[in-house]
C-alpha cells in the first residue's frame, strides 16, 4: 500500500513541475524549454523504431504524459521508508535539475533548451526541486510519512 502513496506523492509532485514549467516559460524571457528536450528525446527513440512523430500537438501531448509518469516513478523514491523525506527530496531535485543540464550533451542531445542562460539553468534545477519538494509536502502532510 505503500508504493501507491509513493506514486500519488510523486505524480502530485511531477504535475507541479510541469504546470510551473508551463507556466514559466510561457511568461518569462530565458526559461528553459524543458518540454523541448524532451521532444528530441521522444522523436530520437521513436526514430530508432520507425515511427518518428510529426505532428508538433501529437508531440507535445505524447512527451507530457511520458514526462509526468517518469517524474512521478522518480519522485516516488522520496516516500520509500518514510525516514528522510527532506533530505531525500533536496538531494532527490537537486540530482534530476543537475542531470537535466549536465547530461543533454553527453547522450547527443541539444543542450540550449536547458543551458542557454545562467537563469536558464538556474531556474531548470529549481523546476526540479520544487517537484521533489512538493512530492515531500504531499508525503508529510497528506500521508503523514
Amino acid at each position: 500500500m505503500r508504493w501507491i502513496k509513493n506514486m500519488t506523492a510523486g505524480l502530485i509532485g511531477s504535475v507541479a513541475l510541469n504546470i510551473l514549467h508551463e507556466v514559466v516559460r510561457k511568461n518569462i524571457s530565458n526559461a528553459p524549454q524543458i518540454n523541448l528536450l524532451g521532444e528530441e528525446v521522444v522523436n530520437k527513440t521513436l526514430s530508432q523504431v520507425g515511427t518518428p512523430i510529426n505532428d508538433a500537438d501529437d508531440l507535445h501531448k505524447l512527451t507530457l504524459e511520458a514526462d509526468l509518469i517518469a517524474n512521478a516513478t522518480y519522485y516516488s523514491m522520496i516516500g520509500g521508508s518514510g525516514k528522510y523525506i527532506w533530505p531525500k527530496a533536496v538531494a532527490l531535485g537537486l540530482s534530476a535539475g543537475i542531470g537535466a543540464i549536465q547530461l543533454p550533451k553527453s547522450l547527443g542531445l541539444d543542450p540550449r533548451p536547458v543551458t542557454r542562460t545562467t537563469q536558464t539553468k538556474v531556474l531548470t534545477v529549481g523546476y526540479y526541486l520544487f517537484g521533489a519538494l512538493v512530492t515531500a509536502t504531499v508525503l508529510k502532510t497528506l500521508f503523514k510519512s
